[in-house]
């Protein structure tokens, strides 16, 4: 149980002690939480170190107007092109959602859970990056807010 990753009731890090009333935990951020057990025990529970693998989702948000053919091959590429991404689990890329101001593609690679954060972060920024280089846009949210006011004559 020493070293596995969990998280539950808001609170996520890795298992440095286990006591016979509290679990120490370190966060990411190397703050230590001690953990009553019956807090523990009473919620559920999520390993993030109990498996080699894990799946990244990332949800890359592209203009209605963009070349959804060029957005899903430039993310394919980059998954091929990363050693780190495994072969099987088979990637996925796909249109997954048509929203207010973007056409959502979902890009899920599996990796080695060591090199989740890794990959998630690099993988990331080259999206950001190569689609921006294909002259793809990432919108983001935008409003437009028209004041009526009455026409005050003299």
């Amino acid at each position: 149980m020493l070293g596995i990753q969990l998280g539950f009731g808001g609170s996520m890090g890795t298992v440095r002690e286990v006591g016979i009333f509290t679990c120490l935990l370190t966060t990411g951020d190397n703050v230590h939480i001690r953990v009553p057990n019956s807090r523990i025990f009473g919620q559920t529970i999520v390993n993030y170190s109990g498996s080699d693998t894990r799946r990244v989702d990332l949800v890359v948000g592209v203009s209605y107007d963009d070349d959804l053919s060029v957005a899903v091959r430039i993310c394919k590429e980059l998954l091929a092109s990363d050693e780190r991404v495994l072969d099987e689990p088979e990637s996925v890329v796909a249109v997954h959602e048509l929203a207010d101001s973007s056409v959502n593609l979902v890009v899920r690679p599996w990796v080695s859970t060591q090199d989740y954060w890794s990959v998630r972060w690099d993988l990331t920024r080259a999206l950001k990056e190569k689609l921006e280089e294909a002259g793809c846009s990432l919108p983001y949210p935008q409003s437009d807010v028209y004041l009526h006011q009455p026409v005050i004559s003299d």
